[in-house]
């Protein structure tokens, strides 16, 4: 219970990466928030958080309702996952798609991390995680979009780093490789899968569980002296 008493927002936690980090840092004795885009019966209790805030970053409003509701909330650590992808050809990308993977990607990290940073300067204590990914380290075909908003990520995470380091706030991104959820193998198959793997140095995909337990200790009392690093959990691809 190494995060007793300490409040988690996490967005994007209701399923893949983010459901996983919000029970890592749930079972780790976190009160945690979560965020999706759709609705969740409150009279149920859900394994992945103990509160839920529905918001669509497609709509920069709601992203700035719960962005006051965190300036309220103050959490000690902030998980920014949530995330969108457009797979286009570059000289195909309308103006339009482009603009709502940055204001999701990049536009809504932004307006919470400076909503959560107030109550952590006060404390003198705070973790601000952002999940990118590896095409935010190197890029391929089709990827313009998403690749553009996850090295802005990671450029925006360093300079917040650097400045906050002094009051006591360390960020940092995560940068996954091919990790296997229900979206992977629903839009990849099996086929796709097998090809994916063997370009793997590991041989086969992360469990998101791997992801969840580095993002607990990145904002755990173990680490007291990373940040702004942007670290690949891959499998050794990006490397190889």
């Amino acid at each position: 219970m190494r995060l007793a008493g300490k409040k988690v927002v996490v967005t994007g936690a209701t399923r893949g990466i983010g459901e996983a980090i919000a029970k890592a840092f749930r079972a780790e004795g976190a009160w945690v928030i979560g965020s999706g885009t759709g609705d969740v019966d409150a009279t149920v209790p859900h394994l992945s958080f103990n509160q839920y805030f529905r918001a669509d970053f497609a709509d920069i409003q709601q992203i700035r309702d719960f962005a006051e509701f965190i300036r309220r909330e103050e959490p000690d650590v902030l998980v920014n996952n949530a995330g969108i992808n457009k797979i286009q050809a570059f000289a195909e990308i309308e103006l339009e798609d482009f603009i709502r993977v940055q204001q999701v990607n990049v536009i809504a990290p932004l307006l919470l991390s400076q909503a959560a940073i107030p109550a952590m300067k006060r404390r003198r204590w705070g973790r601000i995680l952002a999940i990118s990914s590896i095409w935010g380290k190197i890029s391929k075909e089709y990827r313009a979009s998403y690749s553009a908003s996850k090295f802005a990520l990671d450029g925006m995470m360093l300079a917040l780093a650097i400045e906050h380091a002094p009051d006591g706030i360390l960020a940092n991104c995560i940068a996954p490789g091919f990790v296997d959820t229900e979206l992977t193998r629903r839009v990849l198959g099996d086929d796709g899968i097998r090809n994916l793997i063997s370009a793997v140095p590991a041989r086969r995909m992360a469990d998101a569980d791997e992801i969840a337990r580095f993002a607990v200790w990145l904002a755990g009392p173990e680490n007291t002296y990373m940040t702004g690093q942007n670290i690949a959990i891959d499998g050794g691809f990006t490397r190889a």
